[in-house]
């Protein structure tokens, strides 16, 4: 066995320094952690030039052989980011790491969705992400050119993240921020009418007024989501599989629910009918082996089988009788049979429907190429094709264009031109397209169809995907009006966050600021343990958007400021990058508003107002008593600005006057 060793928590390795490699260098040195790399050859030239400067020790070697990476001080690292362009040499270093340091946290680049379920079970402490997938979402809003600025579906819930510009006949046009902020709805950013937006959340006045001119930035959770994506799309087997695999009698209701909900009108109706006939079915072999003793069970069970299948008339086909009936199990019999040809009916009408729909699958028509008002995406690998299904999703007219044709039965309901591109661009009605979104793999072909769209549609909205960051930085000089999105520099932060050992769900954009979708599993050395959402969000700067008890089933969307997080607990938050930062150093800022209460009508409504004085602030409830009987008096509990404002507003409810001093 080998010598122990202290894992630092300040200590991370990056493997590969490539475009990606380089960027989650940059965003790691951000956090100020130390952080040592491998590279395979030694390189004297940099996409960042100031990169040497970041790496404390850098390793020339494979990145797979345990030699190579003891010298990188693996034994002693938190995490490894293993993010070179062969996934191959990805899964075998992530495999070399694991068996030097059991406890280190595993980051790689991988596309291969199966083979890394097995790898997160099999190595634990494991996180992949395909890095030219994960900016998918911020290609497709920049295509839409609407309010829309980011959308994801959490619990089968879509939230979405607008930006609104505010005029006259706006409806919020002069309404209080706070009036916004709703049980489904939270105020991220809010700009005066000609001032840059600010730097991260919670930089607006709760009592301020929106005027025309404004800009708000706003993220809301709206209704539940069901995508027809062909991953998603579960038939009736699929589903009641999921239920039969996960069922436990603790989550019984919840899952039958699940099922229910997601399920079709077809499916319930199967469903319902296949019930009622097992019901039937042993309520019938009950009742013959009741009336007939002398029948064996095995008989009662072929009686009722026969029954539920419809097989009225090979039991009582006779002009007589065969046997002795009561009138009422003669009257069950034929309400048995009935109810049994009923639901062979819908089975084979679903089974019809199925083999008639795999059948004709292959051979259905695209549909017509859109005329005006749509979006062209130009190649169609799976960055393309990821953009194209979050398009669908929100009712995006589209037509595809790619060199070769696409998987069979992917995307059917795409319009989609093959061939040349150059000639394909001919076909999709480009002089009238929304926007055009560029993404092949070769980052100047992007450039020179991005050209050509121009020339023929100065109007529409460009996307060009880019790789390296000098190309980038020079295509956006070239192009003012398109947006350049490089989609190394996207991703690298979603890698870094789960460094950190965060669940980073999803990013956007949010005026040239990349927003983190990020999960947290509260657990008892977490920093967030214990804390109220109040303290999470206007301490740490993050935007609380789902909370989940660990003993129960339905999340609270948008949760209220009062509520204490206790180990176990899963909450999801929007966050930027030095929204983490803070979070893992564990620097919380602290609150600088004090609340005088001035005076109560009622010895009840000072009692109501110290319940509430200790629900909103998380105060002991005996400071928050005193402070009652000792009015006018100040509260000795310093608030965040959002969090006074509240307290003066229930207080005030309660009949309690209070300001903020």
């Amino acid at each position: 066995m080998g010598q122990n060793t202290t894992i630092d928590p300040n200590f991370f390795l990056v493997c590969g320094l490539g475009s990606l490699g380089q960027y989650c260098v940059s965003v790691l040195k951000e956090f100020g952690v130390k952080v040592n790399a491998i590279e395979e050859i030694n390189t004297q030239t940099w996409e960042i030039p100031e990169l040497p400067d970041c790496i404390d020790k850098l390793v020339t070697g494979d990145c797979r052989q345990p030699k190579i990476l003891e010298q990188a001080g693996i034994k002693q690292c938190r995490a490894i980011l293993i993010v070179t362009s062969d996934e191959c040499v990805n899964i075998a270093a992530a495999f070399a790491a694991r068996s030097l340091n059991p406890q280190i946290r595993l980051v790689i680049r991988s596309a291969q969705d199966n083979l890394n379920e097995l790898l997160q079970q099999s190595l634990g402490n494991f996180i992949a992400f395909e890095a030219t997938q994960l900016p998918a979402n911020s290609f497709a809003l920049a295509a839409l050119g609407c309010e829309t600025r980011g959308f994801f579906n959490l619990n089968n819930r879509l939230l979405q993240v607008f930006g609104v510009h505010i005029n006259g006949s706006h409806r919020w046009s002069h309404c209080c921020l706070s009036e916004v902020n709703t049980s489904h709805r939270r105020v991220l950013v809010h700009a005066r009418a000609g001032k840059p937006l600010p730097k991260g959340f919670y930089q607006w006045k709760p009592d301020a007024k929106l005027l025309p001119g404004d800009s708000i930035f706003y993220v809301e959770a709206t209704e539940n989501f069901t995508t027809h994506s062909p991953k998603q799309m579960n038939t009736f087997g699929q589903s009641w599989n999921e239920i039969v695999t996960e069922i436990k009698w603790q989550n019984l209701y919840h899952k039958l629910t699940q099922f229910w909900e997601e399920s079709t009108q077809t499916r319930r109706v199967a469903f319902i009918g296949a019930l009622f006939l097992v019901i039937l079915f042993l309520l019938g072999t009950l009742l013959y082996k009741s009336q007939y003793p002398e029948m064996t069970w095995q008989d009662a069970l072929n009686v009722a089988l026969v029954l539920s299948l419809g097989g009225y008339g090979d039991l009582f086909g006779q002009q007589t009788i065969p046997f002795v009936i009561t009138w009422w199990l003669h009257l069950f019999s034929i309400t048995m049979s009935v109810t049994g040809t009923l639901f062979v009916g819908i089975l084979y009408a679903l089974m019809t429907e199925r083999v008639l729909s795999a059948r004709f699958q292959f051979s259905k028509r695209r549909p017509r190429i859109p005329k005006t008002d749509h979006v062209v995406i130009v190649g169609m690998g799976r960055v393309g094709r990821r953009v194209a299904e979050l398009l669908q999703e929100l009712k995006q007219p589209l037509v595809g264009v790619n060199t070769k044709d696409i998987e069979p039965g992917m995307l059917p309901q795409m319009p989609l031109v093959l061939g040349n591109i150059n000639s394909a661009l001919t076909k999709v009605h480009i002089q009238t397209a929304k926007s055009v979104i560029v993404v092949t793999d070769d980052e100047v072909t992007n450039l020179e169809i991005a050209l050509k769209a121009r020339t023929v549609n100065p109007k529409a909205n460009l996307v060009i995907r880019t790789f390296d960051p000098r190309f980038s930085e020079n295509v956006a000089n070239l192009l003012p009006y398109a947006r350049v999105l490089g989609v190394y520099e996207l991703a690298a932060e979603a890698f870094v966050g789960a460094a950190f050992g965060e669940n980073i769900l999803n990013l956007f954009r949010l005026d040239n600021q990349t927003t983190l979708v990020t999960e947290y599993q509260i657990e008892a050395d977490d920093t967030l343990n214990g804390k109220l959402i109040a303290d999470i969000a206007y301490g740490y700067g993050l935007v609380p958007i789902f909370h989940l008890r660990a003993n129960q089933y339905t999340p609270k969307f948008m949760p209220s400021d009062d509520m204490r997080l206790i180990v176990g607990d899963r909450l999801i938050v929007l966050a930027t990058i030095e929204g983490l930062q803070a979070v893992e150093r564990g620097t919380i800022k602290t609150g600088k508003c004090w609340v005088r209460v001035e005076k109560t009508i009622s010895p009840e409504a000072a009692f109501e107002g110290a319940t509430v004085i200790s629900r909103v602030t998380g105060c002991d409830m005996q400071l928050a008593r005193t402070l009652m009987n000792q009015i006018p008096a100040t509260l000795q509990h310093p608030l965040y600005l959002h969090q006074a404002h509240r307290l003066v507003h229930e207080l005030n409810k309660s009949q309690v006057s209070a300001y903020i001093e």
